[in-house]
């Protein structure tokens, strides 16, 4: 495989369901000959390779398949159709405590999980020690795992996963459980093991975490591999694919974007925009919504009144949208947030979380909703996007988004530790 670690190649995991349980036993006994099941396809002809020392993500909506293309790749499932190869020492967190024996210890479990990796009792003695530290639930390592809390049980899986020094680690969600703490550490220690040149495959709807570890990043959905890309292009596809509004017919796997029908008038309104506007449009914007209401127009106001998307830290500033409507729509929702150049989402708020409704609109009205806040953030380069959503009996409706609209750059003589800055207030007393 050379420097391929993972190569899946035209994977398909079919399910048989069945109406009712004496439609198995037929079968299964050769009373019939009378197809009696229905066939679903977990997975589709899922093909895509992991180089090695690379970092790769997989997203998508829930029953995507997502977990069943990891298990397959671990040998938990066998593929209905097609195979997966991997090149080295594989160490997995799938499902809470998988593997793991209910009546043995912490301790039994933790020899019980090396020797299925292949590791000698020699070797999981040397990484005992790292182990338990790791896991830092105490006395409870001499206990059955079934009396366990949730929270030791994935301290423990985790720990054993990620300090018998894989080759490849494959994750599935489990950086999203147990206590802040625990969080913490176990993020610590992705960062190291994927700074040490290991792979890493791994299942997260934490965008933030697929935005900030991997390299690339693969979109899935009701079993069908629709795009790979970088991490911002897929993430772009997966939320407009949460709203309905990924056109999956126009799906381009070989250019990883997708083309949105809205043409020529479009970019014409775009251009205008760029003109009247003196804060500069970023070109690569993804822009989505079916128009039922339409962002016209937006700036960023400094403290002064002045347009400008330059903002100096600890003054005030305006977020100004002015949405127009062509369609009634009953309560619109007009949002902001702001995001850092790694696409981590930092801040951002909406009318309707600050209770101030828009209310019904008609076609033909206009709004102009301003955002007004004390700049905080620390000097740095930031992206701004926008929105004008709500929910029409019950189902969410997106009207139209701008994502990356524009820069807002944040200047700084005096940058504190994180994203923003508290504002603390230092005495001293002698």
């Amino acid at each position: 495989m050379g420097d391929l670690a993972i190569q899946v190649n035209n994977v398909s995991k079919m399910y048989k369901l069945y109406d009712k349980p004496s439609d198995r036993l037929k079968e299964s006994l050769g009373l019939t000959k009378k197809k009696k099941y229905k066939e679903h396809y977990a997975l589709k002809n899922i093909d895509f390779q992991v180089n090695k020392g690379e970092t790769v993500g997989i997203i998508g909506t829930n029953g995507s398949g997502k977990s069943t293309i990891l298990k397959i790749i671990t040998g938990v499932l066998n593929p209905t159709e097609g195979e997966t190869k991997v090149n080295g020492r594989i160490s997995a967190l799938l499902e809470l405590g998988a593997g793991f024996n209910m009546e043995y210890t912490g301790i039994e479990n933790v020899y019980l999980n090396g020797t299925m990796l292949g590791f000698s009792e020699e070797e999981i003695d040397e990484r005992l020690q790292d182990i338990l530290d790791f896991a830092d639930i105490g006395d409870f390592v001499n206990q059955p795992v079934k009396s366990y809390s949730s929270g030791m049980f994935v301290r423990l899986a985790f720990a054993v996963a990620i300090n018998i020094d894989p080759d490849i680690l494959i994750v599935d969600e489990a950086l999203s459980v147990g206590d802040v703490f625990f969080q913490a550490k176990c993020y610590r220690k992705f960062e190291e093991f994927k700074n040490q040149g290991k792979t890493i495959l791994f299942v997260s709807h934490d965008l933030g975490s697929i935005s900030k570890y991997c390299d690339r990043a693969i979109l899935i959905n009701k079993g069908v591999k629709l795009a790979e890309g970088t991490p911002k292009a897929m993430i772009d596809m997966y939320k407009k694919l949460l709203v309905g509004q990924l056109p999956l017919d126009e799906v381009d796997e070989e250019i990883n974007s997708v083309e949105l029908p809205e043409k020529k008038k479009e970019q014409e309104q775009k251009e205008q925009s760029a003109a009247s506007n003196p804060i500069q449009s970023n070109p690569e914007l993804l822009e989505y919504g079916n128009k039922a209401a339409e962002i016209v127009s937006y700036t960023i106001e400094d403290e002064n009144g002045v347009v400008s998307d330059t903002i100096e830290k600890g003054t005030n500033f305006t977020i100004r949208v002015k949405i127009k409507f062509y369609q009634r729509v009953p309560d619109p929702i007009c949002a902001f947030s702001i995001k850092n150049v790694q696409g981590i989402e930092i801040t951002g708020t909406n009318t309707m979380i600050e209770k101030n409704f828009i209310g019904p609109k008609e076609p033909g009205d206009e709004v102009e909703v301003t955002f007004e806040q004390n700049m905080s953030l620390q000097g740095a380069e930031y992206l701004l996007s926008l929105g004008c959503t709500g929910f029409e009996q019950g189902e969410f409706n997106v009207y139209h988004r701008l994502y990356d609209v524009c820069n807002l750059t944040v200047i700084s003589d005096k940058n504190t530790v994180g994203y923003y800055d508290m504002v603390t207030k230092v005495t001293i007393h002698d």
